[in-house]
C-alpha cells in the first residue's frame, strides 16, 4: 500500500487518496498567476508546522523576501519555522547555476534531514540548462540516438530534454516528496514548456485562471499521480487569507 504524505491544503488531500505518494516527484504546472507558488509554499509550510517534517523551499526566481512576503499574503509566517530549523528557505540565482547545482541541494537535503522539497522553478532551469550543461557531458551514443542533424536550435532543444530527465531522476533519489513548479505553454500539445517533465514526473498537478464577464476564477486537475485513484474532474480553488481552499465539484 503506497504511504501518502498529506499536504495540509484544504480539500486537496481527499483528491489524491490522502497525500501525495511518498518519495514522488509532483509538478504543479500553471501559466503565471495561477497560485503555483503559493500551492508550493504552503505544502512546504504545512509539513514544518502540521506534520513536524523538515521542509526546504529552494527558489531559483524570487527573492527570499519576496517568498516570505507571499506567504505572509495568504496568513503563513515562515520566521517562527526558519528560526527552529524546520523550513529552510534556499535562493539560487539564475547565474549561480552550474553542474554542481544538485550535488549542492542533495548536501542541504541530507545536512538538513529533509522531509518535504521544493523547486521553484523548473522552467528557469530549462531556460538556462544549455549555459551550464558542458558539450563534454552529452556523449556521442546520445547524439546519434536523437536521429536529427544537430543544428544549434535542435542542440539546444536536445541538451534542456536531457538536463530535464536527469534532474528529476536525481531528485527522486534524494528520498523527499517533492513539489516542482513549471510554466505551461499558453497553448500546443504538450503539459509543460518543457516537453518532458510531464512524462518523468509521478504526478501533475494542473493549474488555470480564466477571466469570465469581469470576474476571475482558478482550477486544479489532478492531471496524473502514479499508484492513486483520481476522480478526473476540475476543482475551483481559491486564494484565502488563510492559505488555499480547493472545492468539492459538489459546492
Amino acid at each position: 500500500m503506497t504511504k501518502r504524505v498529506a499536504t495540509g491544503i484544504k480539500g486537496f488531500d481527499k483528491l489524491v487518496q490522502g497525500g501525495l505518494p511518498e518519495r514522488s516527484v509532483t509538478i504543479v504546472i500553471g501559466t503565471p498567476g495561477t497560485g503555483k507558488t503559493l500551492f508550493a509554499l504552503e505544502y512546504a509550510f504545512n509539513g514544518a508546522s502540521k506534520f513536524k517534517e523538515k521542509s526546504m523551499y529552494i527558489t531559483l526566481e524570487q527573492s527570499l523576501e519576496d517568498i516570505r512576503n507571499q506567504a505572509k499574503d495568504i496568513g503563513l509566517d515562515l520566521a517562527p519555522l526558519e528560526k527552529k530549523g524546520a523550513l529552510t528557505l534556499m535562493h539560487v540565482p539564475i547565474h549561480e547555476l552550474t553542474t554542481n547545482t544538485m550535488d549542492e541541494i542533495k548536501k542541504e537535503v541530507q545536512k538538513n534531514k529533509i522531509k518535504r522539497l521544493v523547486i521553484d522553478s523548473l522552467s528557469t532551469l530549462a531556460i538556462n540548462a544549455p549555459v551550464y550543461t558542458p558539450i563534454k557531458d552529452i556523449a556521442l551514443r546520445d547524439i546519434m540516438n536523437y536521429k536529427a542533424f544537430f543544428s544549434p536550435p535542435v542542440l539546444g532543444d536536445f541538451v534542456v530534454k536531457r538536463f530535464i530527465y536527469n534532474f528529476l531522476y536525481d531528485l527522486k533519489q534524494l528520498g523527499c516528496t517533492s513539489l516542482v513548479t513549471g510554466e505551461a505553454p499558453e497553448k500546443g500539445e504538450f503539459l509543460s514548456r518543457d516537453t518532458v517533465s510531464e512524462f518523468v514526473a509521478d504526478g501533475i498537478l494542473l493549474l488555470t485562471f480564466e477571466i469570465n464577464a469581469w470576474q476571475t476564477s482558478r482550477s486544479l486537475l489532478v492531471r496524473k499521480m502514479r499508484n492513486t485513484k483520481t476522480d478526473g474532474a476540475v476543482h475551483s480553488f481559491e486564494i484565502a487569507n488563510n492559505g488555499l481552499i480547493v472545492h468539492d465539484t459538489k459546492d
